[in-house]
């Protein structure tokens, strides 16, 4: 039996982090891998061929409907086929610059492809073979939920790995779950050309965020034609003819929906399936993720596990921190923890969702009172400048030290605009640091800075650069 200091079970954010550490600290490391490509989700099915569709297809509506009168919209020629060869090709570039590069410079890290199964609390089987780690990280990924919906198996269905090897555009498209991966790739089929129905159990999408980011996000996406029926229930799918059919339950009023195919987007749970976690005594948490405690240990002290397949927040960011995490903690007793309130996630729909640290709901729970302010982008001069003023900034602040709690945006610059606001959050800055803080202008930034001036004038009565 071959033994490790470390053995890492997974390919994608986490498991290179983790990696990364340990080759840095010349620990005796093996990868052991068997679901997605190298890389795992953010390379292969998720923030990278996505982000890719999402600026073609922001490409494609910019040329139908041009921002300023002085330009005629013209109607592009547009070639499916090759969009999805050209993000077949952004993929394997970058799984070989960012994953292969990266695992041939390694010194002290082995990769193998198979499944790894535990043998005992301290070996791996890996098809005939059997390895020990002094510590053992589980960092597999996580995948599609989907819900045990009647005649969805029969009548068939596509997640998002199938969608992204697409040849062919669908005329139509119904999605299920109006979530982050739901509202991207609704919003990247419909710009293609397709006819695209949201559907939403919840009373609202994007029902993470500050319900006036998700009812302006509702409204944009309607007027691109998008259909969005949120509160339903979801009764039963089936086929008729080429067509596949949702039917769906409102206020006691049943709707059908049709669509040429169905995109299920509806949450994610962990590849745990198949591992022997329970044969060993590893705990899980509603059957779908590793147990984890505040040190991201297991049940099972030198047992750890990172990333999607615990799910704290499911973002690559959140993954790779982890994985690193684990190891400083497993190997240095660094004893690092996650502040998930200082962690700013992004929707890349057009405009953007993003945000950072508490809603105006979770401190009201938190405290009892709330003290926000809302700055719409009609309000900030890049934006009229620029004739896109589609979104908003909401700021949350500590009722009694103006300490910034949580900001929340919607504009077309919302991922970018986060990062001040998470530092902010982070670093307990207040309203009074981000007022003296000096922006360039303009910018949409601008609307961050406006926000924090709000709790300490009439931001109606200024000019644009008033401090």
């Amino acid at each position: 039996m071959e033994r490790y200091d470390l053995v890492i079970l997974g390919g994608g954010a986490a498991a290179f982090a983790a990696a990364t550490e340990a080759d840095r600290l010349g620990l005796k490391t093996v990868i052991v891998n068997d679901g997605l490509p190298m890389g795992g989700t953010c390379v292969n099915v998720g923030c990278m061929p996505t982000k890719h569709l999402l600026a073609v297809a922001g490409e494609l509506h910019g040329i139908r409907h041009p921002r300023f009168a002085s330009i005629s919209s013209t109607p592009p020629a547009f070639d499916f086929a090759r969009a999805m060869a050209e993000k077949d090709h952004l993929i394997t570039e970058a799984r070989r610059k960012n994953y292969q590069e990266v695992l041939a410079g390694f010194k002290h890290v082995t990769w193998i492809d198979g499944r790894g199964v535990f043998a005992s609390e301290r070996a791996v089987r890996v098809g005939e073979k059997e390895i020990e780690g002094e510590h053992i990280l589980i960092a597999t990924g996580c995948r599609t939920k989907v819900y045990p919906i009647e005649g969805l198996e029969a009548t068939g269905y596509i997640t998002n790995p199938e969608a992204l090897a697409l040849q062919r555009l669908p005329s139509s498209l119904v999605v299920l779950g109006g979530g982050p991966l739901g509202l991207e790739f609704a919003q990247i089929f419909a710009r293609f050309g397709a006819k695209v129905t949201i559907v939403e159990a919840a009373k609202r999408i994007a029902s993470v965020s500050e319900p006036e980011i998700s009812e302006a996000l509702r409204g944009y996406l309607q007027d691109e034609g998008i259909g969005i029926r949120t509160g339903v229930k979801i009764r039963r799918v089936r086929r008729n003819g080429s067509i596949k059919e949702v039917i769906v339950e409102a206020d006691g009023r049943e709707e059908v929906l049709r669509g040429e195919e169905i995109l299920v987007a509806t949450g994610v749970v962990g590849n745990i399936e198949g591992l022997g976690l329970e044969e060993i005594g590893v705990e899980t948490e509603r059957g779908c993720n590793v147990r984890v405690n505040e040190f991201l240990q297991t049940s099972l002290p030198h047992i750890w596990a990172a990333g999607d397949v615990v799910c704290h927040i499911c973002l690559e960011t959140v993954a790779a921190k982890e994985g690193k995490m684990a190891v400083e903690n497993a190997f240095r007793g660094a004893k690092k923890t996650l502040d998930s309130d200082s962690i700013p996630f992004a929707v890349f729909t057009d405009p953007e969702v993003a945000g950072v640290g508490l809603t105006e709901a979770q401190y009201m729970a938190r405290y009892g009172t709330c003290t926000c302010r809302t700055v719409q982008l009609s309000q900030v001069p890049k934006a009229l400048a620029v004739n896109d003023t589609r979104g908003l900034v909401k700021m949350v602040v500590h009722h009694e030290t103006g300490r910034v709690m949580g900001v929340h945006i919607l504009a077309p610059h919302a991922a970018e605009m986060t990062h001040e606001a998470a530092l902010a959050v982070r670093l307990g800055l207040t309203v009074d640091d981000l007022i003296e803080t000096t922006h360039v202008f303009p910018t949409y930034c601008e609307g961050i800075k406006m926000a924090a001036q709000a709790f300490r004038r009439d931001i109606g009565r200024m000019s644009c650069c008033v401090e």
